[in-house]
Order: structure tokens, then C-alpha cells, then sequence
């Protein structure tokens, strides 16, 4: 079938293009975020077709996958007035929590009958209003990186975009804490302004923004990942990093708590442990590549790329009989 989709989150795209589709990504000239076409740092395969917003209009769609509230209007606008929900099946895919005054966030498709709302984990539908809509949860999958750890360097890695800026959500004010417990390697966009932001010397927080590919391959050679993120729906490069055989360090917060199981590293709410934690796995490195192989094979169990694929495959199905 043709999926219309935006190119909106590069990692969750790069293994939903993965399955036997034809998938339509807007392009525009300026490539903006409406039209971003195929990603230029993810290994997409051929299947993903760069298409103009005018030629929309005169091709066949079999079911358009939205993710932010404004592409329901443009995409029936660029689609010549087909209409989502009636004309042409419509599945809205929310990546992300509720922001705001949390236990009352409506989401922005609550009570509809024309479309299908997907969530990526199970605390988001928990903590989104999703109202009378039909919902469903279909958790992350992961194009397998393989078993490339190594943990050579002393030091723990996270990934993070946009950390000064964001701020408490992503944890960045515990890692003043955590890097007196271990050296910090800080990967993501806009990320060079963290050191200088948190005070901390050029060698206790290095930065650097890195294609997928170079991401993980830097990754596997840190002794351990780090994710203090306190409010987020769950980061893919923490599935990515457990993919790798990398033993996990996070706060014991939204779906992390179900992505890590025990004996594949420490979570916690105390900054303090997970400190001990990283300390522990600096002084021992066979600790940390035990539970890092328990962690890759709970990442593999769970959030394979054949269960995830298969999960889409039952709902796009469903959605257009």
C-alpha cells in the first residue's frame, strides 16, 4: 500500500520503513518541517518515495499516518480535499507525553471516530486524554545496530538534543552531580554550549553531534549509558544504546521503567544512586559488560524490528477494511 507520512522523528521512521510498503514523504523546496523528504543521516531504503505536495493530489493513498495536529488539514488540502477518516483511513501517531497541566491533557484527536490514535508506549496512553478515541498502543522497535559493545572508555554516554534548552525535562541539571561520578559524553544537537552552561571542565563534559551510524559506534565504546531524562515518552537511543550491550544508568521515570529490567543496569529517582551506579561500573568493567548483555537481550526481546513491523502490519489492515 502507498502510506503518506512525514518525515517527523528520523530513528521511528528509519524502522517503520522497513516493512513491504511504499512510503510517501513530502519534499519541498526549502525543506522545511512539512517537507523534509527522505532522511539524510538514517539509511532509508528505496521504498521511501520523496514526493512534491502538488503531486499529491492525483496519487492513489492508502492511508495517511499523521503526527502533529496541523498535517490533518494540510494533508487534506494537498490530497484535494479527500477527506481523512471518510475518504482515505487515517492513523495519528503520538510520539510524545502530555506538557501542561498533565493529568488533564486532552490529546488533540480525543473523541473522533474517523481516525486511529497509536501510541508509542504505554504511559503515554495512560497519560494522554485520548477520550472515545479508538487507541491502541504499539511500543518501539529497533533496527538492530548489533552487539558492538565494547565499554573501552571510562566514561558514560548520553544522548540528548537540545539539553541547555530543555533543561529539566531532559535532566540536565543532574549532570553536574553525575559527572563528578563519571566523565561525560554528551551526543546531540546543539549540545556544544553544555559544558560552559553547567560549569563543568572540557573534560568532564565533551560534546559532539553525530550522524546515526557515527552514533553508534561511539556509543559501544563507552563503559555505560547514561539517561536522567525525568519526562519523556521513551528516548530510542536508550534502546539503542541497550541494542548495542551497553548497561543502563536512568532515572526510574515514565516507560524506562519497563524498558530496563533487572540485571540490565540501575534505575532510580536518587541522583545519588545513580551515581553509585556509574562509579560501579567505571571500577568494574565486567559488571558492566554482563549487564549489558542482559540488556540487549531484553531490548531485542521486547523491541525487535519483526514484532513492531508485524504490529503495523494488524492495524494498517485493520484500518482499511
Amino acid at each position: 500500500m502507498n502510506i503518506l507520512l512525514w518525515h517527523v522523528h528520523g530513528s521511528w521512521t528509519t524502522a517503520f520503513v522497513q516493512g513491504p510498503h511504499t512510503y510517501l514523504v513530502p519534499v519541498t523546496p526549502d525543506r522545511g518541517p512539512d517537507g523534509l523528504g527522505r532522511a539524510r543521516t538514517f539509511d532509508w531504503p528505496d521504498s521511501v518515495r520523496e514526493i512534491a505536495p502538488a503531486d499529491l493530489a492525483a496519487t492513489p493513498v492508502d492511508v495517511v499516518l499523521l503526527q502533529r495536529p496541523h498535517e490533518w488539514p494540510l494533508a487534506e488540502r494537498w490530497l484535494g480535499g479527500r477527506r481523512l477518516g471518510r475518504d482515505v483511513p487515517a492513523v495519528y501517531l503520538e510520539h510524545n507525553t502530555p506538557d501542561g497541566e498533565v493529568p488533564r491533557s486532552r490529546h488533540p484527536v480525543a473523541d473522533r471516530d474517523d481516525v486511529t490514535l497509536v501510541h508509542v508506549t504505554h504511559f503515554n496512553r495512560l497519560f494522554w486524554d485520548n477520550g472515545s478515541t479508538r487507541t491502541r498502543v504499539i511500543e518501539h522497535g529497533i533496527v538492530d545496530p548489533g552487539h558492538r559493545y565494547t565499554g573501552e572508555l571510562p566514561r558514560a554516554a548520553v544522548v540528548v538534543n537540545d539539553p541547555v534548552r530543555r533543561g529539566r525535562y531532559t535532566g540536565t541539571d543532574l549532570l553536574v552531580e553525575l559527572a563528578e561520578a563519571a566523565p561525560l559524553d554528551v551526543f546531540g544537537m546543539r549540545t556544544e554550549a553544555l559544558g560552559a552552561h553547567l560549569g563543568l571542565a572540557a573534560d568532564r563534559c565533551r560534546t559532539q553531534d553525530l550522524p546515526q551510524a557515527g552514533l553508534h559506534a561511539a556509543l559501544a565504546v563507552r563503559r555505560l549509558y547514561l539517561h536522567p531524562v525525568r519526562w519523556t515518552s521513551l528516548g530510542l537511543s536508550l534502546l539503542e544504546a541497550m541494542h548495542l550491550g551497553m548497561p543502563v544508568v536512568a532515572l526510574a521515570t515514565t516507560e524506562a521503567v519497563e524498558a530496563v529490567p533487572p540485571g540490565a543496569g540501575t534505575l532510580s529517582t536518587r541522583p545519588e544512586e545513580l551515581a553509585r551506579a556509574a562509579r560501579h561500573y567505571l571500577d568494574e568493567p565486567e559488571a558492566a559488560r554482563e549487564d549489558g548483555s542482559r540488556a540487549r537481550r531484553a531490548a531485542l526481546a521486547r523491541y525487535g524490528l519483526t514484532r513492531f513491523l508485524s504490529d503495523w502490519e494488524h492495524l494498517l489492515t485493520e484500518v482499511r477494511s
